[in-house]
């Protein structure tokens, strides 16, 4: 039974309530907080609804938004959700965007409470998704959903395809970072120090969460071959910043391959521009890929990528770098494709600067907020 609609408001601000699991480190959650601090608020009154908990990128949004915690949902809201339903009708949004990992109850729950649009944005496809009841599960989410968004053409075409009950509901709107914010800088030593990195140590950085979907023991095999032979790479440190349920095990293979001196876990941090300027290569060892905040974010402080060609990575480096993508799950080429990017600085500082250039004119914080902001505002027409 679907609820009654909120009434317009005075105000005549679109109401807008963002769910999610939490807000705890990771890219989706990064551009939430960037989508939330840049949105209109003469336009928009924003809401943030965390399903588990608040976590760090919550952490001063009160100016931007109405931070709401949700009621204990037990496994039965699975099936029905009505505590949730009776949470967002109290809030009253004219639009409710859910993300990765709340699509079904959000929209379920929305859908009951009579909101007028009910937003997904999917930032992300892993393959148990494909799974045939995961499958199942999600065309439900979107008969419920008036717009669905994907964060790379990629991924959109699979969702108008396999997932959308009406192709037209899919509309890719691409992520962005602050192209000021993330800006080539000098390495000044600290975090080096911090970490026991040697000046002269070539850095090789990877930033994200430590998941299967990350392929951390590809990127560790690929890293004991770069170790292994000769040439610049047997001096290299490989930087992983980044946490989760992947990392005691990634840390064991890495002791079991040799290579755990070489090996830094640093955990998330709130530095990450420090590892930024000190890296020579950033890298991603993915089996899937939206479009990547981490890479966005490394490319716009000047690094030079070595991605593994999956999702929306491609679209992400042009044709002006596709020459530093590899194949996902290949050891060797990924081990090649780093030797290659530390012999050749002249090269290196070259794709570097393409790299910032790309993000700066194709994948800016702004271009993003306002394309959400047009979605939004098709509530009042």
């Amino acid at each position: 039974m679907r609820g009654t609609p909120p009434k317009p408001r005075g105000d005549r601000r679109i109401r807008v309530l963002h769910t999610v699991m939490n807000m705890n480190y990771g890219g989706m959650e990064r551009l939430l907080a960037d989508l939330i601090r840049r949105t209109d608020p003469s336009r928009f009154e924003s809401h943030l609804l965390v399903l588990q908990y608040a976590g760090r990128f919550a952490e001063g949004l009160e100016p931007h938004a109405m931070v709401h915690h949700a009621v204990p949902l037990p496994s039965w809201t699975m099936l029905w959700p009505r505590p949730l339903a009776d949470q967002i009708a109290a809030i009253a949004p004219d639009v409710v965007h859910s993300h990765s990992g709340v699509w079904w109850k959000s929209a379920f729950a929305a859908h009951l409470a009579g909101v007028p649009k009910i937003v997904h944005t999917e930032h992300g496809w892993v393959r148990s998704e494909s799974r045939l009841v995961a499958l199942a599960l999600k065309k439900l989410c979107a008969r419920l959903s008036t717009d669905i968004v994907a964060v790379s053409d990629d991924l959109g075409a699979f969702l108008a395809k396999s997932v959308a009950d009406r192709p037209e509901k899919v509309r890719v709107v691409i992520n962005g970072v602050d192209v000021d914010h993330f800006c080539p800088s000098r390495d000044d030593g600290a975090l080096r120090r911090e970490l026991g990195i040697a000046p002269e140590a070539p850095i090789v950085l990877s930033v994200g969460r430590l998941e299967t979907v990350k392929a951390h023991d590809t990127m560790l095999r690929a890293f004991a071959r770069l170790r292994s032979n000769p040439g610049p790479g047997t001096s290299a440190v490989l930087l992983l910043v980044g946490d989760g349920a992947e990392k005691d095990r990634q840390q064991q293979l890495a002791g079991e391959l040799g290579i755990a001196h070489a090996v830094r876990f640093a955990g998330w941090r709130n530095d990450v521009e420090a590892a930024h300027a000190a890296a020579a290569l950033f890298t991603l060892t993915s089996t899937s890929e939206g479009t990547s905040i981490a890479l966005l974010e490394a490319m716009s402080a000047g690094i030079c990528p070595v991605v593994t060609d999956v999702g929306g990575n491609a679209a992400v480096l042009g044709p002006d770098l596709a020459h530093r993508l590899v194949p996902s799950g290949d050891v060797d080429a990924i081990a090649r494709a780093w030797r290659d990017g530390l012999a050749d600085a002249a090269r290196r500082r070259g794709d570097a600067e393409a790299a910032r250039a790309r993000v700066v004119a194709r994948f800016s914080i702004a271009a993003t907020v306002r394309q959400y902001e047009e979605i939004y505002a098709a509530v009042r027409s």
